[in-house]
């Protein structure tokens, strides 16, 4: 440990002595912040500085966090911040009293505070509150970060968001914005007639996408469980059952690695429409996105991370075999056979597994040769039947399915079909499946015996999309990791 370091954790300690040595003076004396169960909030900050000119001269109340202190004597100003951002306060001895002044001046940063004045302009323009009277509501026994080293540690920002929220405004307006997007695409589907509903995160079958799932034990029934790693087929059945258009918006979970693009836990949109193909769910894709951006941005014009993103001009649309063939040479409509497919792979340095068929191969020519290139908003259309066990098949292609994923600066933002509803196609596609978990493959669908049985009720032609909306919001707020976009991502424990 250096000198230095050595010296502040020194400091550090003093200062969060001081601060205890007050909480208990204010306790021996029966004036316990904590006690303290209620205090009226009239007004918060930005609406006093809006309203300004009707609300000069009157009385509020406001709380919030101490985040300046300037004691001059016999008057002091103070900076409070509540939900909306900070207001100033003139502060005096003559106006509060001699003892509530006393104790005024021994408040820390970090306290919170209520405040009871009059709003009024000081010589300097700034808008304040005169307080005739101020409250401890709860002391802060830390010292906030910029006030000693900094939060500078990304790491430490992460794992104390609390801290992060308190002393980065910019880092308030991410999550504000998030919860404005979700909004309005709640708002977009439900002018569209859809019915938002809720499914169970605990299933027997982990089904519905190719992930590895996380396992628990329900200790009453006694049985392994899986928490959910798609929404798809809960929200297949209730289409099944006649409500012809709904959606979810809920917490997903793999068991799979961390990266700036990936989080175990994650928030997923799912909805399902009768009655209309992968077509319709592109016109929705795109619609939802751009009125997304018009709601929380005002605009469609994105920057993300330096590159330029139109929003309001249509989506490109184009098929995986036509993307492969544009950005490797190679046309995989002139591949005839899974050895011919091999041989082109070894030539073009693309590595493969004994279980790859053409259709995986294809895929894997796609991952290296053209995902990243896909920036400005692109419909990826017309996926390996491999690949896409949940899918109706191309009538004219069958090889194919009716199948898009969304790309925008070169990352996946949204995944959807026309639904597969042909239970006996789907039970060969299920088998299959299970064919690959035997091999090795743990991320590969489980059949759902309960699902089959209600295929075979009948399910009418459904189109189906699924968006992650951690990505769209980093997408609209310029994040460059999904950590800056979930409140407490998951991290491990020190």
């Amino acid at each position: 440990m250096s000198e230095n370091t050595h010296e502040n954790e020194k400091q550090l300690n003093e200062l969060l002595k001081v601060r205890r040595d007050k909480l208990f003076d204010l306790q021996s004396k029966n004036k316990n912040p904590f006690e303290i169960v209620k205090y009226e909030v009239t007004n918060h900050s930005a609406e006093i500085k809006e309203k300004f000119e009707e609300m000069e001269g009157k009385e509020v109340s406001v709380a919030g966090r101490l985040m300046s202190k300037r004691v001059m004597g016999k008057a002091s100003f103070c900076d409070i911040q509540d939900r909306d951002g900070k207001i100033q306060s003139y502060v005096s001895k003559n106006d509060v009293g001699e003892e509530p002044y006393a104790e005024f001046k021994k408040f820390d940063i970090g306290d919170i505070v209520g405040i009871k004045g009059v709003v009024f302009k000081t010589q300097k323009e700034e808008i304040s509150i005169k307080a005739h009277e101020i409250t401890l509501l709860s002391k802060s026994l830390q010292v906030l970060p910029e006030k000693f080293h900094g939060l500078n540690n990304q790491d430490l920002k992460y794992r104390q968001r609390y801290v992060d929220l308190i002393v980065s405004p910019e880092v308030k307006e991410v999550f504000i914005k998030r919860s404005a997007i979700i909004k309005s695409i709640r708002d977009f589907l439900d002018k569209k007639d859809f019915l938002e509903v809720e499914t169970p995160m605990l299933q027997t079958i982990a089904g519905g996408a190719a992930a590895r799932p996380f396992i628990t034990h329900h200790n009453a029934l006694d049985i392994d469980m899986y928490m959910r790693i798609a929404l798809e087929l809960p929200l297949k059945r209730l289409i099944v059952g006649g409500l012809e258009r709904v959606y979810e918006i809920g917490r997903v979970f793999r068991n799979e690695g961390m990266s700036i693009k990936h989080n175990p836990e994650f928030t997923l949109l799912e909805l399902y429409q009768s009655f209309t193909d992968y077509y319709g769910m592109m016109d929705i894709t795109e619609g939802l996105i751009r009125n997304a951006a018009n709601d929380v941005l005002g605009t469609t014009l994105v920057n993300y991370q330096g590159i330029n993103i139109d929003l309001g001009k249509p989506f490109e649309r184009i098929t995986m075999v036509d993307a492969v063939k544009k950005y490797s040479g190679v046309d995989f409509d002139d591949i005839n056979s899974i050895e011919d497919a091999r041989n082109i792979a070894k030539e073009h340095g693309v590595e493969f597994e004994e279980r790859h068929q053409k259709g995986d191969i294809l895929n894997l020519f796609f991952e290296k040769f053209v995902e990243d290139k896909l920036i400005q908003p692109t419909f990826l259309m017309d996926h390996p039947v491999e690949i896409s066990p949940l899918t109706k098949r191309k009538p004219d292609k069958p090889d194919y399915t009716e199948r898009f994923e969304l790309f925008i600066v070169g990352r996946e933002f949204a995944n959807a079909y026309s639904e597969l509803n042909d239970p006996i196609d789907q039970r060969k596609r299920f088998e299959h499946q299970e064919e690959l978990r035997r091999q090795g493959d743990d991320e590969a669908n489980m059949i759902d015996e309960d699902f089959m049985l209600a295929l075979e009720y009948g399910m009418p032609p459904t189109g189906g999309m699924g968006m992650g909306i951690d990505r769209l919001v980093m997408f609209l707020t310029d994040a460059a990791s999904i950590r800056d976009v979930i409140f407490f991502p998951t991290m491990k424990p020190l």
